[in-house]
Formats: C-alpha cells, sequence, structure tokens
C-alpha cells in the first residue's frame, strides 16, 4: 500500500506478536508507550470486545502547546487476537465523547473527525513481529491532506520508538 491509498506506519519488533499484542492491550503496558517522545499517557481504558470501547489519554511536555490531556477514543470492529484489530479512531472527551480535532488543538479545519484504522500483528518469524498501523485514505482529499500535515505519521514513529524501549527491556 502507498500513501497514495491511505498512510500506512510500519515497525518491526524483536519481539514475539504476543508480546506486541499485549502492548496494544494491556492498558498497563500501553501506558508505558502511547504517546510521542516526551509525553506521557495519565489514563488508558480498554474494554477489548468487539463493540467495546477504548479511551487513551496522552499529555504533553510542561510548558509546551500539548500541556494538557489529549484524549483519542474508539470502538472494536474487529478483534483477531494476536493478528488484528480493526478500530473507529478520534478525537474524545475524558469519556470517550467524540469532540472536533479542533476542540482537542489541531488547527487543519479539514482534518477527519473520525477514521477507521487497521492493526496488523505479522509473526515474521525468528521471534520477530512486523506491525503495521493501516489508515484507509478518506474520500475527501482534503481531509486526506489534512492527515498527511498533521504530523500523525511522525507522532506514530515517535511513540513506536518508546514501544521498542519497552519490548527490549
Amino acid at each position: 500500500m502507498t500513501e497514495t491509498n491511505g498512510i500506512v506506519i510500519e515497525r518491526i519488533f524483536n519481539a514475539p506478536r504476543e508480546l506486541v499484542w499485549k502492548a496494544w492491550t494491556d492498558p498497563e503496558t500501553a501506558k508505558k508507550w502511547w504517546g510521542p517522545k516526551d509525553f506521557t499517557a495519565p489514563s488508558i481504558k480498554i474494554d477489548l470486545r468487539e463493540g467495546g470501547k477504548y479511551v487513551f489519554a496522552m499529555h504533553g511536555p510542561k510548558g509546551s502547546e500539548w500541556d494538557k490531556d489529549i484524549y483519542s477514543a474508539g470502538v472494536y470492529k474487529r478483534i483477531i487476537p494476536n493478528e488484528k484489530l480493526v478500530v473507529t479512531d478520534y478525537f474524545s472527551d475524558e469519556n470517550g465523547n467524540m469532540i472536533s480535532p479542533a476542540d482537542s488543538g489541531l488547527e487543519d479545519p479539514d482534518f477527519p473527525t473520525e477514521s477507521t484504522v487497521t492493526v496488523l500483528f505479522e509473526d515474521i518469524g525468528g521471534g520477530k513481529t512486523m506491525l503495521s498501523i493501516i489508515y484507509p485514505k478518506p474520500e475527501s482529499e482534503k481531509e486526506f491532506q489534512a492527515m498527511l500535515k498533521s504530523g500523525m505519521k511522525d507522532g506514530w514513529n515517535s511513540s513506536l520508538d518508546k514501544l521498542v524501549a519497552i519490548l527490549e527491556s
């Protein structure tokens, strides 16, 4: 899949698939890596069942424009343990109620209100796991350009750098 079809973030972890899965589905483990460098995750709630909701909070560095709790939430649409998650994803309040991206701090009015994201966990042998985070291209080109410009790809890669450190410790 190329960036013309959506946004794909991939990372190979030197860890078994079950550990990478746990990092995504266990709240205490997710708190250790969620959010870009220098961000913390003060709250992670996961109701891991189809139709269940997740609510993740991240908090930016003191004194920065992100020095506040920023929530994202969504609903689990499909769960194949250790293989695949399909979820909706949107900015939310602390209770998981959808809010506009602008109310969360994003300046681009074209950023999509909600996306569907697929997360794949692939055992590639030798105790390694390929993780793929896939955001399909929205129908609106303006929304897609807003996603590309938002820094979400860099944010994800920074978060995944933290996950590498957690999995290797």
